[in-house]
């Protein structure tokens, strides 16, 4: 069973209710075994892969990274489209509102950052120029209606998790140019980059981070916010897949044709 595009649905997102025809099948890598759905999108294939499992069973630092990755390259993606609950550093960034990431910095400690670690398959150092795709990010932009708030950028910094961040980290995040905070960007935009897929990543603000918000950060408050809006969010990526093909214009499919030996 073959799809060219996915959807990976984080915090709040755990069912393809944008998709027909749904088919459950679980895809064996060499990092592990994946289960995913495949629907219809109109005349298109799309996968949908539940990045912490359909009960939120799976903590941001145990998500198998590298197997999701990968069973979505063995059945032909060449595009994910990403969804992120995060909290905003940006006071002009609210909860509700949605971002096309375009920026990370990476505060995670414990990841795999990569499928090529030496011996055979060699060492990628590759490209993060544009980490998220330029095209899909602009296509996602051009296609947003006016009437979804969609920030056109934003710089996300990724913390290992699960833990919420403390008001000093915080702090020190918007001295770095943060404007958003999540736990599951990185590196799941890096291993797509390296198997040469198009990665796009539409972010769902939930709360003001720690320090900026007058009360206790809690998950409840992640999930109530993700439902109230969760609508808009999966119009906008029904819309942008129906107009998307499968011809990669970007510099995205070749990133990692310097794989191998470097020496």
């Amino acid at each position: 069973m073959q799809a060219e595009f996915a959807v990976i649905g984080g915090t709040g997102v755990y069912n393809p209710r944008m998709l027909t025809d749904i088919q459950e099948l679980t895809v064996d890598t060499q990092y592990g075994a994946v289960p995913l759905k495949i629907g219809k999108l109109e005349n298109k294939k799309v996968a949908f892969l539940a990045r912490h499992g359909s009960k939120h069973s799976v903590p941001p630092h145990q998500i198998n990274y590298r197997a999701n990755i990968m069973a979505l390259k063995k059945i032909g993606v060449k595009k994910i489209i990403a969804t992120a609950a995060v909290g905003s550093l940006n006071e002009k960034m609210a909860p509700g509102q949605l971002v096309v990431l375009d920026q990370f910095i990476d505060f995670t400690k414990s990841r795999v950052q990569t499928f090529y670690e030496g011996s055979d398959k060699g060492v990628l150092h590759v490209d993060m120029t544009n980490p998220y795709c330029p095209e899909l990010a602009q296509k996602i932009i051009d296609i947003c209606p006016p009437s979804i708030y969609l920030h056109q950028k934003g710089t996300y910094v990724c913390t290992e998790g699960p833990r919420f961040e403390t008001p000093a980290e915080i702090k020190m995040f918007k001295m770095w140019g943060c404007d958003l905070v999540g736990m599951t960007s990185v590196p799941e935009v890096v291993l797509a980059r390296e198997l040469g897929m198009c990665y796009g990543s539409i972010a769902m603000i939930t709360n003001y981070a720690a320090g900026i918000s007058a009360l206790p950060l809690t998950h409840r408050e992640v999930v109530e916010t993700m439902s109230l809006n969760t609508h808009n969010l999966q119009a906008l990526i029904m819309e942008v897949l129906s107009k998307l093909n499968s011809t990669q214009q970007c510099f995205c499919s070749g990133a990692n044709l310097e794989a191998g030996n470097l020496g």
